[in-house]
């Protein structure tokens, strides 16, 4: 297992991304390689901070450049070909990496992966599929924001994808399918999700129809399927809400001398609570559809993030999902 991980992408790199690096390396099997492209002189800096001797398996990738995380993916991809990001996913376009892993700007990492591995056969457009948490069980939400536009062709793939992930990775059996909606009934929606409503009704996935916002985190669905603007809008409002909702009860358990005790006997329950809310506990989102195993991380990914990162990536390309993906899309469509 050979992965590629773009050293110099997220807002704590290289340091943090190093570190997650060196934990799989230290503690996940069947890595052969892991390539740390950035910046040698600052990846080797973090590297001699590690007790004892660097794993064998990690080898650093020089590139020059780093697309920052405001610049515009197009030009900066454009421009900046000796960038990590760019160096990392061309490590798995020459064969010599099965995965890349970056936390660094999301579009560049979308529109490079795009550019230079393609997608494959029978995706028209790759979606980012990203797990989200509930008290039941996480469900994956696609598009999260690859595709602001996505035509009904676009969101069936998507709901194939998403279906044969949450299966393959997430170990769930039948995995239940969703299409968000303003509303339960087929008839309710745009255009767009009306005829997109037909054509999952015709695939033999575990299609529930319709859901609402207000479904996702009761346990409806094991995946849920949107274009790529309200996938991210869902997205950002959630994380949004999840740090009100913490920042608010800190604030209502700091009232009084009893709210604080009473904070300090449930400190056991928040802990677990956070815990299963962390993104840093799934790691990253894999880039679906693309032509090569991609997995993009959060802009504050820390060393547990990159660790889990590294961890699915391995997942993914030992389950052979792109395959699987290939194979599923072309008998739907034989079918259809």
């Amino acid at each position: 297992m050979r992965i590629s991980i773009d050293a110099m992408g997220g807002d704590f790199a290289p340091l943090e991304i190093v570190a997650g690096t060196l934990q799989a390396a230290k503690s996940l099997p069947g890595l052969d390689k892991l390539f740390l492209v950035g910046d040698e002189t600052a990846i080797q800096a973090e590297l001699d901070k590690c007790k004892g001797p660097v794993p064998a398996c990690i080898e650093i990738v020089h590139a020059s450049e780093v697309v920052g995380m405001g610049e515009s993916p197009a030009v900066a991809i454009r421009r900046k070909k000796d960038s990590s990001i760019v160096r990392s996913i061309a490590l798995v376009k020459d064969g010599k990496a099965d995965a890349i892993f970056s936390a660094g700007n999301t579009g560049a990492a979308v529109a490079a992966a795009t550019l230079k591995l393609r997608t494959l056969e029978g995706v028209t457009r790759p979606a980012i599929a990203t797990v989200m948490p509930t008290p039941k069980a996480p469900f994956v939400l696609l598009d999260a924001g690859a595709n602001p536009d996505s035509t009904p062709e676009m969101l069936q793939q998507y709901a194939v994808m998403g279906s044969i992930y949450s299966r393959e990775i997430l170990g769930v059996k039948n995995p239940s399918v969703g299409l968000l909606s303003i509303g339960e009934e087929a008839a309710k929606g745009n255009e767009t999700t009306k005829k997109t409503f037909g054509l999952l009704e015709q695939t033999e996935l575990n299609f529930v129809g319709n859901v609402e916002s207000g479904d996702l985190y009761g346990g409806k669905v094991d995946v849920a399927v949107c274009d790529g603007f309200v996938g991210n809008v869902v997205l950002k409002t959630s994380e949004a809400v999840a740090r009100m909702i913490a920042g608010w009860l800190k604030t209502m358990f700091r009232a009084n001398p009893l709210r604080i005790l009473g904070a300090l006997l449930s400190s056991g329950v928040f802990k677990e609570m956070k815990s299963h809310a962390d993104p840093a506990s799934h790691g990253g989102a894999p880039l679906l559809g693309a032509n090569g195993v991609v997995i993009i991380g959060h802009g504050s990914s820390n060393a547990l993030a990159t660790f889990n990162a590294i961890r699915v990536a391995s997942e993914a390309v030992d389950h052979d999902l792109n395959h699987l993906i290939e194979s599923e899309l072309k008998r739907i469509t034989t079918e259809t």
